[in-house]
């Protein structure tokens, strides 16, 4: 299987560390657009939400990766796991697109929470 993440947070990453099984490839980006073009036979696409953002605390920036993903003639079809930002974390308001988020996980996202996502597909 084939999984991607997009994330700056090292938490994020040392959480997958040994959640895959050893035949798993996990593409590990810090920006959505390079990982949008790496989603062809993806199985899944991790998102932390934060790390799209342009600005801090503003939403625009996951708008633009949301319309991007949906526009994009590969990635489109990646269920999109969004990693939410901490609970303590201020927006200033969050969008919503139907059936765009296969699922959501809530922080932290630790090794168990990766092993178990790893096998929804």
């Amino acid at each position: 299987m084939k999984f991607i993440l997009v994330t700056k947070d090292a938490e994020i990453i040392a959480g997958t560390q040994g959640a895959f099984q050893p035949e798993d490839e996990l593409l590990i980006f810090d920006t959505w657009q390079a990982a949008l073009e790496s989603c062809e036979d993806a199985d899944l696409l991790f998102v932390d939400l934060i790390a799209t953002l342009i600005k801090p605390h503003k939403i625009a920036g996951y708008e633009q990766f949301a319309e991007a993903k949906m526009s994009h003639t590969v990635a489109s079809a990646t269920p999109l796991v969004l990693i939410a930002p901490p609970d303590d974390y201020e927006l200033d308001f969050m969008a919503g697109y139907p059936n765009f988020v296969f699922a959501h996980l809530r922080r932290p996202v630790t090794y168990k929470i990766f092993r178990r996502a790893s096998t929804w597909v």
